[in-house]
């Protein structure tokens, strides 16, 4: 039996388009009725709930925080449904709904803002929401649908793709190495100003270096130390470029110093745990068309930059 108490799925999507519009007239000329029309529905929606979704002035239009609540779930619920047709075969699956996107501080700004920018104006329909953490999120948490991360999760919970193959690498500025000399043995990192970075899980201030190859690999974990620490890569790369010590970095994040000079690898004949990037989203998104779309996007545009002239700045 029908009812008109409580939310109706029609209003989602009107909800959704007044929010995006940003205004009660501009809504009605997207979705083609009157703005008395708009403000007669906003109105019956806002009675049949019992709350105030909308802050109403002469100029402007703003969501109270219970319409941020709803227009969250509501974003959300229209994604799943269209994930849904997607499965069902019953649409083009055209990515559309809100896309929550993690990445670390340092490559999130530097390198997935600029392609979310690209992304977006291939497909309009999707609303990034980008969040960035020095730590990924707890897997176990309903707080993202794709987390751009180093490394593969040791989750099987989740669906991990690289998007794009990465080296740590060790490097200093050759004003440092002409000053203290170039180490030849990952032992001589000891005698050396080291810059640490806390981030993750890893243990601080251990550096493991391998050399060799296959059954004759050999792996030192070396106990490093230095008067110059931080949580943000971007920094740490910064003060070795000021010749502060040896970094061990992210070759994508550090890729064109060491084209143009300004640090120079150490210690090249060994190799560090890789750092591959990879795209992590929980199993039931693996059918979205938004997280499909924009993980292969990502895919791509890495791959492009990798095997281009340029690596991105």
């Amino acid at each position: 039996m029908a009812t008109n108490a409580g939310i109706q799925p029609a209003d989602l999507g009107f909800f959704s388009a007044l929010a995006s519009a940003g205004s009660l007239s501009a809504a009605a000329r997207e979705l083609g009725i009157t703005t008395p029309a708009v403000s007669k529905h906003l109105a019956l929606m806002e009675a049949r709930i019992g709350v105030s979704l909308v802050n109403r002035t002469t100029r402007r239009m703003s969501l109270t925080p219970e319409g941020e609540l709803y227009l969250e779930h509501a974003r959300r619920i229209l994604g799943d449904i269209n994930d849904m047709e997607a499965l069902l075969g019953v649409s083009k699956a055209t990515p559309r709904g809100l896309l929550r996107v993690n990445a670390t501080l340092g490559f999130g700004r530097s390198h997935v803002a600029p392609l979310i920018s690209t992304f977006v104006r291939q497909y309009p329909e999707v609303e990034v929401q980008l969040q960035l953490s020095v730590n990924p999120p707890p897997l176990t948490e309903d707080s993202f649908d794709v987390c751009i991360r180093f490394g593969a999760p040791p989750d099987a919970r989740v669906m991990a793709r690289q998007i794009a193959p990465n080296r740590r690498l060790l490097c200093a500025a050759p004003a440092y190495l002409a000053r203290h000399g170039i180490p030849r043995l990952p032992s001589d990192l000891s005698k050396h100003n080291c810059i640490g970075i806390r981030q993750g899980e890893e243990a601080y201030g251990v550096w493991r270096l391998s050399s060799g190859s296959g059954k004759s690999i050999s792996t030192e974990a070396i106990k490093t130390r230095g008067n110059l620490t931080t949580n943000d890569g971007e920094i740490a790369v910064n003060w070795a470029l000021d010749g502060h010590g040896i970094l061990m970095r992210a070759e994508w994040d550090i890729a064109r110093y060491l084209h143009n000079g300004r640090l120079v690898q150490v210690l090249p004949q060994c190799f560090t745990p890789d750092a591959d990037i990879h795209a992590v989203y929980p199993q039931r998104h693996q059918r979205a068309a938004r997280v499909r779309v924009f993980v292969d996007f990502m895919a791509q545009a890495f791959r492009q930059q990798a095997t281009g002239a340029t690596h991105p700045s």
